[in-house]
């Protein structure tokens, strides 16, 4: 994983210098700028794969083509076999990959690709550029542009409010060139045909080998992966089929945090001495809890409550899997996908219910996606989630809102959780749903908190006084931490929020 700067308009090297340093937590083990044209490239990267010749930019044999990446593509490997006969390749990195394929047959094929990625490609024979972003939003990029119309490309606002006018985030499922403008190369849709459900055996066995499919290309890498296990039904599905997966004779790293005695760690326990893996948790205190704050509000650049609760969890986990791999699986997704939230009850139809599932998928580029990279990121690891591999949400979006939807005789995820059955302890499969921040004992200690120490006067004065609207305390709490990082009012615009806060 990695993070990148792109700059159309005139930079100094001592600019450059410092927002890669602003970005090196997003790729510390090596950083590299180079000018191609007019344009100037900046990245700093964390090497996942092709570790001794992966350095970034990369550029073709003419040096006339480069490219910043940041991400996993992958189906790097057959893309380049079938590139082969009339391209030869000078690196082993997947992202060589993105630039030779769009190099040789234009932005429109980027929809080739299978990953999660952000990149630019300089194209200074023709004097232009394409940016392109994974379907999903997976990984994060804003552009904006400076005085004189120059475009500018960071992945973090932190790295780009310095240079332009106004910042945004780049679509999801699009890539960008000066000709063409913004064109949307995939988006989700609802599929054309569903499961019968009379056939369960055979949506049971489309889950599991999607799943398992999505899980072993997420193994791929040069470095070790390990797994974040809260415990609860997604992570612990992710962990099983891993440790099943991976190569070598080393167990399964997995890691868990939480607050003394919190259903988190408990529930972990349970599942890593099942499966096998090599457990590793971290107990925060109260103390850890409110002190962590501000720095996971500096890396999430947000302030939504929820957002915030969730990430912070988040953060220690990451941080504790950093002393040991480069990589994690995390189980993002599967209540989108398997109908886990309770509200989802009320689409029984599978049409409504398929509309709201490809409206969620579509926010979670700036909440929970956003909180997944920003956290494992302010560590330096990378974080894969393959619960949103496409061919899992393509599959999971055929099968009837009948089988999916809670139901008085099944609790939710149920179609889930049966299709696994056996490969956890029932204990463990068959436990109603916790959010993370709920299990790990983060939310009450937060909401205590706030409650504490602001005053009902203090809120009053200040959602009178703020631009955005204030909900709550807790989120005053997070909103004033956030202003003092970001004082610039512009940063605000970019903030996801949920329904509730």
């Amino acid at each position: 994983m990695c993070g990148i700067f792109v700059s159309e308009g005139e930079i100094s090297s001592e600019q450059m210098d410092e927002v890669l340093q602003l970005l090196h937590h997003r790729g510390p083990d090596e950083g590299k700028a180079v000018v191609s044209g007019r344009v100037h490239l900046g990245h700093r990267r964390l090497s996942i794969i092709g570790l001794d010749d992966g350095i970034q930019p990369i550029h073709n044999q003419r040096k006339d083509r480069w490219i910043v990446c940041n991400g996993e593509i992958y189906n790097y490997a057959a893309i380049k076999e079938k590139l082969a006969e009339d391209v030869s390749f000078l690196t082993k990195s997947d992202s060589e990959v993105a630039l030779k394929l769009v190099e040789h047959q234009g932005p429109e094929a980027i929809g080739q690709l299978d990953g999660m990625f952000a990149f630019f490609i300089a194209d200074e024979q023709n004097d232009s550029f394409v940016v392109a972003r994974d379907t999903l939003g997976i990984k994060p990029l804003y552009y904006g542009t400076d005085k004189e119309g120059n475009y500018v490309f960071s992945s973090e606002l932190k790295a780009i409010e310095a240079f332009v006018e106004e910042a945004s985030e780049f679509p999801h499922g699009h890539y960008f060139t000066p000709e063409e403008g913004f064109v949307c190369y995939r988006k989700i849709e609802a599929p054309a045909n569903e499961f019968s459900q009379t056939h369960l055996e055979e949506v049971f066995d489309s889950i599991q080998s999607t799943m398992i499919h999505a899980v072993e290309k997420r193994l791929l890498a040069d470095v070790e992966v390990g797994v974040l296990l809260s415990g609860g039904l997604d992570s612990s599905l992710i962990a099983a089929i891993a440790a099943q997966k991976q190569q070598g004779d080393k167990p399964l790293k997995s890691f868990c945090v939480g607050a003394e005695g919190s259903a988190d760690v408990m529930n972990a326990r349970i599942v890593a001495e099942a499966i096998g893996t090599d457990h590793y948790e971290y107990i925060y205190t109260e103390e850890e809890l409110i002190e962590a704050v501000s720095d996971v509000i500096y890396h999430l650049e947000s302030y939504e409550p929820s957002l915030v609760r969730s990430a912070i969890p988040n953060y220690f986990v990451s941080k504790l899997a950093a002393e040991h791999v480069k990589v994690i699986l995390s189980g993002e997704g599967a209540d989108e996908l398997f109908a886990g939230y309770a509200y989802m009850e009320k689409f029984q139809e599978t049409a409504a219910l398929n509309k709201e599932i490809i409206r969620i998928l579509n926010t979670l580029h700036n909440v929970n996606l956003q909180r997944a990279d920003r956290m494992s990121m302010a560590h330096s690891i990378e974080l894969r989630v393959p619960f949103l591999d496409l061919e899992v949400v393509e599959n999971a979006l055929q099968i009837p809102a009948a089988l999916k939807v809670h139901q008085k005789d099944r609790m939710e995820k149920w179609l889930l959780r049966k299709a696994f059955d056996g490969t956890l302890p029932e204990e463990v499969l068959w436990r109603k749903k916790a959010e993370f921040s709920e299990g790990s004992g983060a939310l009450d200690l937060l909401d205590m908190h706030a409650e504490n120490t602001i005053s009902d006067q203090k809120f009053n004065q200040v959602k009178e006084e703020a631009p955005v609207e204030i909900r709550s305390k807790q989120e005053m709490f997070y909103y004033q931490i956030f202003r003092k990082h970001f004082p610039k009012e512009k940063m605000l615009n970019n903030v996801g929020k949920w329904a509730t806060a």
